[in-house]
């Protein structure tokens, strides 16, 4: 069999490289010119308007973002601390540069397999399962906050839905839930029984001060965001109550996070579910929909620039010398 040159190798590995941060790129501007449902000239013009973009707007923003990227990056220096000791520098590395990978994939699903090639082949199964609990974590505290909010929101707002089937789809799924549960538990915990039960295993006997340790730094992430949201909101003019406001946020992110989606359309959806939600505080739409692309500005977009640094410096991790 025909084997490439090394020079070819490095070669083809430079265009991959290249055509990954030119393509976020490309999707970045894309994104934000062509926008039905706000233009990107609209968009400045509002803005500018609102003051959003005066020097201390901008150095509050970013302070925020900075924190919320600051607290993702330490949940996985933080996990992954079993496997391999890594410094900040390298966790920033490999979560700014998967999550530029991570741009044109559902549910930033490349992240998955964008983290694992910085590690050594024997160590990609467990990067995997650890990049899993890593968003678990991220997504319970979306769950445990979105419906406390959610309650709220249905017991404050006439929505007009059909709560008998909202009930019942809810008993449905929390049957589900339960049924699973029981089912995997039966699953003997040992290496020969299969992958599925390895990673069942793995996620099991993980170190309970790390997993509470990535749950705290998920709740933090999540303060950091969500008050962004309710800083953009008083930006805009938008007069209202902190926690009243919350109820609203948790109650979109909640909706959000079960919504497949891509991350470079994660704006839009965040912002036909904040319009639906804000709706009924008689907020305008092209305020909601000004806050949630500003938002992904900050926390998506801009990160995603700095990950492609990442990408264009990114080399192959060296192989494990057996002893």
């Amino acid at each position: 069999m025909y084997v490439l040159p090394h020079k070819t190798k490095q070669i083809f590995f430079v265009l991959i490289k290249l055509s990954l941060v030119i393509a976020a790129f490309y999707f970045i501007y894309f994104k934000l010119s062509a926008n039905n449902d706000l233009q990107f000239s609209m968009f400045l013009e509002l803005a500018s308007k609102n003051d959003a973009f005066t020097l201390a707007h901008l150095v509050f923003l970013i302070l925020l973002s900075t924190g919320n990227w600051c607290f993702e990056i330490l949940k996985w220096q933080t996990l992954v601390k079993p496997l391999k000791q890594i410094s900040f520098f390298e966790a920033t590395e490999q979560s700014l540069g998967s999550l530029t990978v991570s741009l044109f994939t559902p549910n930033r699903i490349g992240e998955y397999g964008a983290k694992a090639l910085f590690y050594n082949k024997t160590q990609i199964k467990h990067i995997v399962s650890i990049n899993g609990l890593h968003h678990l974590l991220q997504l319970s505290v979306s769950i445990i906050f979105g419906s406390i909010g959610l309650l709220y929101f249905i017991s404050i707002y006439s929505t007009h839905l059909n709560y008998t089937k909202l009930i019942l789809g809810g008993v449905l799924c929390i049957g589900f839930i339960v049924l699973a549960y029981f089912a995997l538990s039966k699953i003997r915990l040992k290496q020969s029984t299969g992958r599925f039960s390895k990673l069942l295993h793995f996620i099991k006997t993980y170190p309970k001060k790390l997993v509470i340790l990535g749950l705290n730094f998920s709740i933090i992430r999540y303060l950091f965001f969500s008050f962004q949201f309710y800083y953009l909101l008083n930006i805009f003019g938008v007069d209202i109550v902190y926690l009243n406001a919350m109820i609203i946020i948790s109650t979109m992110y909640l909706l959000a996070s079960v919504i497949p989606s891509i991350a470079i359309f994660d704006f839009a959806i965040k912002g036909s579910i904040g319009v639906y939600l804000f709706s009924f505080l008689n907020i305008e739409a092209i305020t909601i929909i000004q806050i949630t692309t500003i938002m992904w500005i900050f926390n998506f977009a801009l990160p995603s620039l700095i990950g492609s640094y990442f990408v264009l410096t990114f080399k192959w991790p060296k192989p494990q010398i057996s002893k």
